[in-house]
């Protein structure tokens, strides 16, 4: 083709005119001294500033720009690579299932937007560098979303459609010498657009790196490496095979950590297609847990013996298989602890710098994370090399989602001829050759144990010659696809049962009549908001359901953009935020961890829900057990010890050697001098008459520096408790009271309390001569909703309890209701109980007592007869407003992160500092946050350290800078008020957050409070 024709954007059939074969990502270099250097002279980078013109449709673009003698030295400069939407042109667009243009044009596939689909038009000028070999040249386009045509010096050179995977050409015959003119035009959608509806923003433009290469006369342009391992993993084969082209020979040189264990010289042959098989003894074998690797270091020379490429390969030993119905590794019967990764940065959209990729696998590794799915689309080539080294194993997965073709059919809103691909034959080659250009790159990491076909695209014939096209491509590997769960026509797609978000009970339910394949969860634990709740359900399942082999959260980081709001304050903006319609809203922050890539604290849950090293106590405290899941290491590898802190204080420590050997478990006595500390402390504090609780904690952690984390890092955990914190209260200090007409004056001899009836209650509280509450105390059932209460309308179901808590009054429904508060006199106390009349349907009451101390403590007790009809209470407890110069929080509870109580055991019992505001999390929409559970004491205080503390048996606490209310009033942070309170909330419990999925799964009913019954809660506050 001489010249381009844009009715191929429209035809799913053309979706590559004159484009190179897909090859191996290997890099060449001059020399080994230049290799040395990671930069190769045989590449040149166009990354940089190119023109650039932006029309809204194909009628506005520049006709004929690529023509030699148009003048673009007007046009608008941008930076490649970028997204155009984050470069001012267009507008970022975040949809999930739905089509970006659904509502706008009604299009039936192929067809593709005619109104509104942005061509972007880029022209680079650039001259080959001085010494840059002209023998052959060639591009390399690493990612342009989502096709576009190329011409350098007015010619025509090729089209591409496929935005995920790289596009090269060959540019040698178009070249002049001096200065040449690189024209690339770019369309938003293109009928391959139809595969590419993944729940991500949508995008467009040149958004990977762009670089010319020179091939020299002799030249490896493949290169594959198979290593085959035997199944008594004593001795490997590798496969080796190279595509070259030009006369001479390849040197192989293997070795590992200086060693060499390959030497072998091979003669090229006049077909280009070498071969060779190399034995290897002994290999040591690649895994996450020591991803052990080997360097091939492959020398070119042409046919006079001179030297012309050298290229460094990494090599990985690992025998990956299907066995007896389970997926092992090595032998061993492997677990993914995964996440799936979109590839994403708040700052570039789709375009993450290689230091955030190095953050999101060090973060990954530091927290347990052990496997990640490429959700939806091969990423930037840096990932898997960097998987290979780090030690994180890959579902690499193949660019494909049609879920909004689907979806409605599934509903009845259009026919099964609607879906994509189907087994319409028109998407056949399109979508095999996105499954070669997956494979043909990234065949070479020993880190991806397993190809999938794409995500969310039903079922039917073309799927399965994807997963068979796979299979013929590669017998190391497995194949996976999970939409055959919603068209079982051809089951045999995927090697295994990939399913997304079902209940754990579910799986094992599926199990026990499904024998015939292993299970995972290619997403599960959505981590929407504040979530993760129960996620343990789907960890432990994973312990006593051997075919259960684990899941893949969703998702690893929100996919928020940094925006500015009116005032010129950041924030993480969402779908929506830019006025991009249609858009699923904040559906785009799913991960755990922020869009800034720091951990939220759903992390921690994560953590410890993935150690490989699990500690079971006794219940004398006195025994542990150590259950090793690591695969293939012993225990021995990390430094182990054990703390014991009396009261939330560490008051000694001391290492231990625990050996327990890979998938076994051992029984360990806690060290006598542990225990001859435990007695002697307890001896101590029995004669003070007071209560003291001890807490045992062994920890695992690395004994040396990896290149994830320092040595010290705490890789496991586990804690046991001997004794309680706190029993009962006694005072004996005397009181003085004044009863008033309206008042009830309580005086002690550095505070004073002033409860004033019927129309309120503790209305003044005064420490130290300073009031210490803004408001009376208040009843409180509600929580702010988390964003899987939204999805399964919450707010519908317990909007009685808002109201409740908004709304509650002591005069009563009628004056005939309105009562004096009991006033009861004790030995050094005295009680006040109020009634309080809730607005619900039926009506329902809650009575409050307050015991007044000779010292200034107050307990505060709640109790109520539930009303069968209203159901279980989002939370019951009491609120206090406190002025905002208490922003300092210390408190011993689980910690240092949030929990819940389904969301608690990767909290640590400990005594933890922090600052108020430090408690509201940065989910992207406000919601509940920042809740403490187990807590013995919180003190809540002003800089001084002057203030509140808040104690009694374990209860749940929070304390932030927002009411619930204010909370759940704001879709945005910068929504919310300005500072002026600190809002104290203790209660007897909170509902769960649930997680199992943000669209309909309440939390489990362990973790709902009773419905039936008596609430009843105590806890004492005073000043300090």
């Amino acid at each position: 083709m001489n010249a381009f024709d844009y009715e191929v954007v429209k035809d799913p059939k053309v979706f590559a005119i004159n484009r190179l074969p897909a090859h191996s990502d290997h890099v060449a270099y001059k020399s080994e001294e230049e290799l040395l250097t990671g930069n190769s002279s045989f590449r040149m980078s166009l990354d940089g500033v190119w023109h650039f013109h932006y029309a809204k449709n194909i009628k506005g673009a520049a006709e004929g720009f690529w023509a030699d003698d148009f003048d673009t030295t007007g046009w608008d400069r941008i930076r490649v690579p970028a997204h155009i939407q984050m470069e001012g042109y267009d507008k970022p667009q975040y949809v999930n299932v739905q089509y970006p243009w659904d509502g706008r044009e009604r299009l039936t596939p192929p067809e593709i937007p005619q109104e509104f689909n942005p061509v972007a038009d880029y022209v680079k000028l650039f001259t080959l560098a001085e010494g840059f070999e002209q023998d052959k040249v060639c591009i390399s386009f690493q990612g342009v979303e989502s096709g576009f045509a190329l011409w350098l010096n007015g010619k025509f050179v090729g089209y591409s459609e496929n935005t995920f995977d790289p596009a090269e050409f060959d540019l040698t015959d178009y070249l002049v010498e001096g200065q040449n003119r690189l024209c690339v035009r770019v369309f938003k959608w293109t009928a391959g657009s139809w595969c590419e509806d993944q729940d991500f923003f949508r995008f467009s433009g040149i958004y990977r790196s762009v670089y010319l290469y020179s091939v020299p006369k002799t030249h490896v342009l493949d290169l594959s490496i198979k290593p085959y391992v035997a199944d008594d993993l004593q001795s490997a084969d590798i496969e080796f095979k190279a595509l070259t082209k030009g006369a001479g020979t390849i040197e192989l040189l293997l070795s590992r950590d200086g060693e060499r264990v390959i030497e072998e010289t091979l003669t090229l042959s006049d077909s280009g297609e070498n071969t060779g098989k190399f034995h290897v003894d002994n290999p040591v074998l690649w895994s996450a847990e020591e991803p052990n690797l080997y360097e091939l270091f492959i020398t070119v020379k042409d046919a006079e013996g001179k030297e012309t490429e050298v290229i460094r390969q990494l090599v990985g030993f690992r025998r990956f298989e299907m066995k007896d119905g389970l997926m092992m590794l090595n032998g061993k019967r492997i677990v993914f602890k995964g996440v799936n990764r979109h590839e994403f940065s708040n700052k570039n959209g789709r375009v993450p710098s290689r230091d955030e990729l190095i953050t999101d696998l060090t973060t990954m590794k530091r927290n347990n994370i052990n496997a990640i799915r490429t959700s939806h689309y091969p990423d930037d080539s840096a990932l898997y090399e960097l998987c290979d080294i780090y030690g994180l194993y890959l579902i690499a997965e193949n660019n494909m989602e049609t879920h909004g073709t689907w979806e409605p059919f599934e509903r009845g809103a259009q026919p099964k001829e609607y879906v994509v691909p189907g087994n319409h034959e028109i998407w056949e080659d399109l979508l095999l050759d996105r499954v070669n250009s997956c494979y043909q790159r990234d065949k070479n990491h020993p880190s991806i144990l397993i190809w999938s076909c794409g995500n969310e695209s039903h079922g039917g014939k073309v799927i399965k010659e994807m997963s068979a096209f796979f299979k013929k491509l590669d017998d190391t590997r497995l194949v996976h696809y999970e939409g055959v769960f919603h068209d079982r026509t051809y089951n045999d797609t995927s090697d295994m049962e990939s399913q997304m978000y079902p209940h754990a009970a579910d799986i094992k339910a599926f199990l026990d009549k499904n024998k015939d394949k292993p299970f995972i969860c290619c997403e599960y634990t959505h981590a929407m908001g504040n979530s993760c709740g129960g996620m343990h359900y789907y960890t432990d399942l994973t312990d006593t359901e051997p075919r259960y082999q684990g899941g893949f959260i969703w998702d690893y980081i929100d996919q928020s953009i940094t925006k500015k709001d009116r005032y010129g304050k950041e924030f993480e903006a969402y779908g929506g935020d830019f006025y991009d319609r249609p858009t699923d809203g904040n559906f785009s922050g799913n991960g755990i961890a922020y869009g800034d890539r720091t951990p939220s604290p759903k992390m921690q849950e994560v953590k410890f829900n993935y150690q490989n090293i699990s500690v079971e106590f006794d219940k004398s405290g006195e025994e542990f057990k150590v259950i090793n899941k690591n695969l293939f290491v012993n225990t021995d590898i990390f430094d182990a010890g054990i703390t014991l802190s009396a009261n939330g204080k560490m008051i000694c420590a001391c290492s231990m050697d625990i050996s327990v050997e890979a998938l076994t478990s051992k029984s360990f006595a806690v060290p006598e001098q542990i225990l001859d500390a435990v007695a002697a402390y307890r001896k101590a504090e029995s004669l003070k008459g007071s209560d003291v609780e001890f807490t045992l904690t062994v920890s695992f952690a690395l004994k040396e520096d990896k290149v994830w984390a320092k040595k010290g890092h705490e890789v496991a955990f586990g804690q046991t408790t001997v004794g309680e914190f706190f029993s009962a209260y006694k005072c004996d200090k005397p009181l003085k009271v004044v009863l008033g007409n309206s008042n009830l004056g309580i005086y002690g001899d550095d505070f004073s309390a002033l409860f004033t009836y019927p129309s309120a209650a503790l209305v003044s509280y005064v420490y130290c001569g300073k009031e210490m509450i803004e408001k009376a105390p208040a009843p409180n059932f509600w929580r702010a909703p988390v964003d899987n209460d939204n999805g399964y309308t919450m707010t519908n179901d317990y909007a009685q309890w808002k109201i409740a808590s908004l709304y509650s009054t002591l005069k009563g429904y009628s004056l005939a209701d309105m009562k004096m508060p009991d006033v009861v006199p004790g030995q050094n106390s005295i009680s006040i109980k109020y009634k309080y009349f809730l607005p619900t349907t039926p009506k329902s009451e809650c009575f409050v007592t307050y015991e007044v101390f000779g010292d200034g403590t107050i307990r505060c007790a709640m109790d109520m007869d539930l009303v069968k009809e209203l159901g279980d209470a989002p939370e019951f407890g009491m609120m206090f407003k406190l002025n905002a110069d208490y922003d300092q929080l210390t408190w011993y509870g689980l910690g240092p992160d949030e929990t819940y109580v389904d969301r608690k055991r990767g909290g640590k019992l400990g005594i933890y500092r922090n600052e108020v505001k430090d408690n509201f999390a940065k989910y992207l929409v406000p919601q509940e946050c920042g809740n403490k559970c187990d807590v013995r004491y919180a003190k809540v205080t002003d800089k001084r350290g002057r203030g509140m503390m808040f104690f009694g048996k374990p209860f749940y606490f929070s304390a932030l800078p927002y009411s619930p209310h204010e909370v759940e009033n704001a879709a945005h942070p910068f929504e919310l008020p300005q500072v002026h309170y600190t809002y104290v909330r203790a209660a007897m419990g909170q509902m769960g957050i649930a997680g199992d999925d943000s669209w309909g799964s309440r939390p489990h009913p362990e973790y709902l409070l009773p419905k039936e019954g008596k609430y009843s809660f105590e806890f004492f506050f005073r000043g300090i």
